[in-house]
C-alpha cells in the first residue's frame, strides 16, 4: 500500500463521516418512537386528568386505570432505548476510534421519526 492509497482511504471517510451518526441515529430513533408515544400519552391524557374532586367532569377512569400500565411500559422500554443510544453512540465508537462528538451531537436525530409521525397523525 502507498502513501496514496492510505490518503485517499481517509479522504472517502471523511467525506461521509457525518452519514454514518445521522442515519444510525435515525434508525435509533424507529424503535424510540414507544417510550416516545408512551410519555406524549401521558403528558396529554393522564396528567391533566382532575380526579380528586368527587363532582369533576374532568376525570376518566381508564385512562385513569392504564396509567399505571403506561408508566411501567415507559420505564421499561425507555431503558431500553437509553442502553441502545449508550452502545451505539458512545461505546461502538469509542471502541473503533471514531468521533464521539459526531455521533453524541447526531444524537438529536432519534425524535425526529416520533415527530413527523405526529406531525402528518396532526394533518388528518
Amino acid at each position: 500500500m502507498t502513501m496514496t492509497d492510505a490518503h485517499a482511504g481517509r479522504k472517502g471517510r471523511a467525506r461521509s463521516g457525518l452519514w454514518g451518526p445521522a442515519l444510525a441515529n435515525l434508525g435509533l430513533g424507529v424503535p424510540a418512537m414507544v417510550p416516545f408515544y408512551l410519555a406524549w400519552w401521558l403528558l396529554t391524557e393522564y396528567m391533566p386528568m382532575d380526579c380528586g374532586l368527587a363532582e369533576s367532569t374532568n376525570c376518566n377512569y381508564e385512562t385513569l386505570e392504564n396509567g399505571s400500565f403506561f408508566s411501567i411500559l415507559l420505564v421499561a422500554t425507555g431503558l431500553l432505548t437509553l442502553t441502545q443510544v449508550i452502545v451505539i453512540d458512545v461505546f461502538l465508537p469509542l471502541r473503533h476510534g471514531r468521533r464521539l462528538a459526531a455521533w453524541l451531537g447526531s444524537a438529536v436525530l432519534i425524535p425526529v421519526p416520533f415527530v413527523v409521525c405526529v406531525a402528518l397523525a396532526s394533518l388528518v
